[in-house]
């Protein structure tokens, strides 16, 4: 499985209804096992996103997927980065000549 990290912040419509952020957040976590992923981790953050997600999907076309359907909701527009665990970056580092 890869790891995904997913930055959000609030639109506009996001804000209008904050108070519903957890409900929100469980959704997620709903959406996310329709496309196969998981989310690990949900924190919400001071900053420049107001939103930190941790995913584990099996491909890049699970995570986007996820992204895509977040994004069509209209409270939330994100960001999503691969990450690599220590094994997986060893392994890349490894195939440098």
């Amino acid at each position: 499985m890869a790891n995904y990290i997913i930055l959000g912040s609030f639109t506009d419509q996001g804000m209008r209804n904050v108070k519903e952020t957890t409900k929100r957040a469980d959704a997620l976590r709903s959406m996310a096992g329709k496309v196969g992923a998981t989310i690990k981790d949900i924190y919400w953050t001071l900053g420049s996103y107001d939103i930190v997600a941790v995913l584990e999907a099996s491909d890049d076309e699970s995570a986007t997927a996820l992204g895509l359907s977040i994004g069509s909701l209209g409270n939330v527009r994100t960001q999503t980065l691969r990450a690599f665990t220590a094994d997986e970056i060893g392994n890349i580092i490894g195939k440098i000549d």
